[in-house]
């Protein structure tokens, strides 16, 4: 009899903050310049340097606090965790100990059906989000046999976000981090660039038999820095559990990596306990104190939170909550957006377009909004356009919209310079239409016998004929009469 098994995911998130300078030091907090050009004493480890605490990450930290409803403690306090990398310098990490600046905050993400049988809403919750500091990276050459260690990312402020291990499949696990990374851009307290690791997680995964009620054997994967890599990481890991499992074997507690060239996990090293990192306060640092105006300054640096702007969506234009979902994903996603609106294009064009040929083009390219070299304003123009009926919709996705990515005319130019105004005229449609007709007799008969579907083939030809310039109502009205 086979058994059904039941999966238990927590996940670690390491959120890079946006400070101008590092977590315990005033090195610049720039990625790609010179590598170990931004470093210091203090971020180097050397004797005798003393850290100091940033207050912008504390007032970002509080951000996010804030806005997963968490409870902010008012005094929690910094430690030294002991292990050893080439690329930690210090030997130790600096992080906060058995108290976080953050505890038990909630988020909200749609439940997987296939495990759950709803998709209702679940709530995840967030065990503790603590500040700390970031380590160096490796460089690792074959070619040259040879690892360097740039230490510019040493000492860059993270928030390492925990959540409580309330997600049941990976499926959950890609909907959190999708929340989560939406969340902490939309605050503005991070980057999100999940390329260069400001965005990166560590996912913690078992499997058991359903209805048992202690945990299987619990393996993290670490450094994961995509969301496809973090779900398929996961679908990987969990078959490989439930085969040990039914083949009488059990799973080793270990940390283990993902390669996505052959979309296997595979083993680093075993899981250190809690001892093996030799946890002691940082004697070099004080207290780290919350007091009611620091909360107060955060709460006014809250913006419109994702799931608020996304209701207001629904409430003030009507639309879907699929569509209002896709709107709010990225912060300049749902200003340009709103720029759109301001320019007095319709709510509903505007998600039209948005989700639709403007997110068709930003996947092609593999780019974001702010970088497409599209500005709200020709946009805008452009969808006036069509909604004004001066040109067609087949002319603006086909004919108008790439030559306004590879140029500086204004879609007016485009219509002028090109000759794309949409057609009009019934008796020049009147033309177009009869000679479909005369040169279609076999699907004229079968229409006229019954198959009206042929309708649509009968104005695909005359709109064909017209290069996509024919006004599609009078074309359906020609046709109307005509084929009667």
């Amino acid at each position: 009899m086979s058994v059904a098994y039941q999966t238990v995911i927590g996940l670690e998130i390491h959120a890079q903050l946006k400070t101008q300078s590092k977590m315990f030091c005033g090195c610049a907090n720039i990625y790609g310049t010179e590598p170990n050009s931004q470093t210091c004493p203090v971020c180097l480890g050397l004797p005798g340097a003393l850290p100091s605490i940033n207050q912008d990450a504390v007032s970002m930290a509080l951000c996010l606090g804030l806005a997963l409803e968490a409870n902010i403690t008012p005094e929690s306090f910094f430690y030294r965790k002991h292990y050893f990398y080439p690329d930690l310098p210090k030997g130790f990490q600096i992080t906060q100990g058995p108290r976080a600046i953050i505890e038990q905050g909630k988020v909200v993400i749609a439940g997987d059906r296939s495990v759950r049988g709803t998709s209702a809403p679940i709530t995840v919750g967030i065990e503790r989000a603590h500040l700390e500091e970031d380590s160096g990276k490796s460089q690792h050459s074959d070619r040259q046999q040879a690892s360097l260690v740039d230490l510019n990312r040493a000492g860059v402020p993270l928030l390492e976000i925990v959540s409580a291990p309330d997600l049941a499949s990976p499926q959950e696990a890609f909907d959190y981090l999708k929340t989560m990374h939406q969340l902490v851009t939309s605050l503005d307290i991070c980057d999100g660039n999940m390329e260069e690791g400001s965005f990166r997680c560590d996912a913690n995964v078992s499997v058991r038999p359903q209805g048992q009620t202690h945990y299987g054997v619990r393996v993290e994967i670490k450094n994961l820095n995509s969301f496809r890599y973090v779900k398929h990481a996961l679908e990987y890991e969990v078959q490989r559990h439930i085969q040990l499992y039914e083949t009488g074997q059990t799973p080793t507690q270990e940390t283990r990596g993902w390669n996505s060239d052959t979309n296997q996990t595979y083993s680093q090293r075993s899981k250190e306990a809690v001892m093996d990192y030799r946890y002691f306060p940082e004697p070099d640092l004080p207290p780290l104190v919350i007091s009611s105006q620091d909360l107060e300054n955060s709460r006014r640096r809250l913006p419109e939170l994702p799931q608020a702007r996304a209701a207001r969506y629904r409430r003030d234009y009507q639309l879907s909550e699929y569509d209002s979902e896709m709107l709010v994903s990225s912060p300049s996603f749902s200003h340009y957006f709103e720029a759109l609106i301001l320019a007095r294009v319709s709510p509903k064009s505007a998600c039209t377009w948005m989700l639709g040929e403007i997110s068709r083009i930003l996947n092609e390219h593999d780019t974001n909004i702010t970088s497409l070299g599209l500005s709200s304003e020709r946009l805008a123009e452009l969808i006036h356009l069509v909604d004004d009926g001066v040109v067609t919709r087949s002319s603006a996705k086909e004919s108008i919209l790439p030559k306004l990515l590879g140029s500086t005319l204004s879609p007016k130019e485009i219509v002028a310079q090109d000759g794309l105004a949409q057609v009009s005229d019934s008796a020049a449609i009147q033309g177009l239409v009869q000679e479909v007709l005369s040169s279609s007799p076999q699907q004229l008969a079968q229409y006229r016998a019954g198959k009206l579907s042929l309708k649509g083939y009968f104005v695909g030809q005359v709109m064909k004929k017209g290069k996509g310039q024919l006004n599609a109502a009078v074309v359906n009205n020609l046709l109307d009469e005509m084929l009667k």
